[in-house]
């Protein structure tokens, strides 16, 4: 595992650990950062994630017994679109019926399910091998990802979050840490790890990180749409990332 992998692994642990300390206490500053945050996540599915997912999808005609059509990776991408909305859906019709037993334990669903997904994030960073100022970018942009994701969850169940769930989702990054250290995997099932990620990632970008208009600051959010993937693009074409 490179030095660069194991920086990001430990910030993404720190970030599950520390979360509710992260974000500003004052409500406009709150807005900003999570309508800035929201703009670089954002940029980074339309400029990382999607040309990502589709250059793997042209690496998997290669196994041309298994795969026929050009869209494969793409159905595996829905279909963690489809479970992570699932999950979010059952539990926000609990939360309107007012069944706490029933809430918090589905909580639990949330916690274990993005302790998974954790893990195969951690797992898709160490195998792809990112280094440098690459790694710093897309680093960031995961980071952010993950401070939004477990804040909410924090600001919802504190009590839950800081006492166990906390643990559980950093417990995936060290999962994800061993796998990719330990378990070698073909290239076509990291292809298929990676559409599934993709697919519960783009899912929370746009529509749960992306603030609702009364808690958004445009202005904020424009600034870390245009910065990430000016930056980005930029580094892109002069280094061909």
């Amino acid at each position: 595992m490179s030095i660069d992998a194991f920086i990001m692994g430990l910030v993404f642990i720190i970030i599950h650990l520390f979360a509710n300390e992260l974000i500003p206490s004052k409500r406009i500053h709150r807005l900003k950062w999570f309508s800035f945050s929201g703009g670089l996540a954002v940029s980074y599915v339309f400029v990382y994630v999607l040309p990502t997912l589709h250059k793997e999808q042209l690496h998997v005609k290669q196994y041309g017994d298994y795969f026929s059509m050009e869209s494969e990776l793409y159905f595996i991408g829905l279909l963690g679109v489809l479970i992570f909305y699932g999950i979010q859906k059952v539990v926000r019709n609990a939360e309107r019926e007012d069944e706490t037993k029933k809430v918090r334990t589905l909580f639990w669903l949330q916690i274990l399910f993005f302790g998974f997904y954790n893990m195969l994030v951690a797992y898709t960073i160490i195998s792809h091998d990112v280094l440098g100022i690459q790694a710093v970018f897309y680093g960031l942009a995961v980071g952010l990802h993950f401070v939004a994701v477990a804040h909410d969850m924090w600001r919802e169940y504190a009590d839950i979050y800081n006492k166990m769930g906390r643990y559980v989702l950093a417990l995936g990054i060290v999962a994800g840490w061993v796998m990719g250290m330990t378990v070698p995997l073909s290239p076509l099932t990291e292809s298929i790890i990676f559409a599934f990620i993709s697919g519960a990632m783009i899912l929370n970008v746009l529509k749960y990180e992306l603030p609702p208009d009364e808690e958004s600051h445009f202005i904020t959010f424009a600034i870390g749409v245009v910065a990430y993937t000016t930056i980005t693009m930029s580094l892109k074409f002069f280094f061909q990332w």
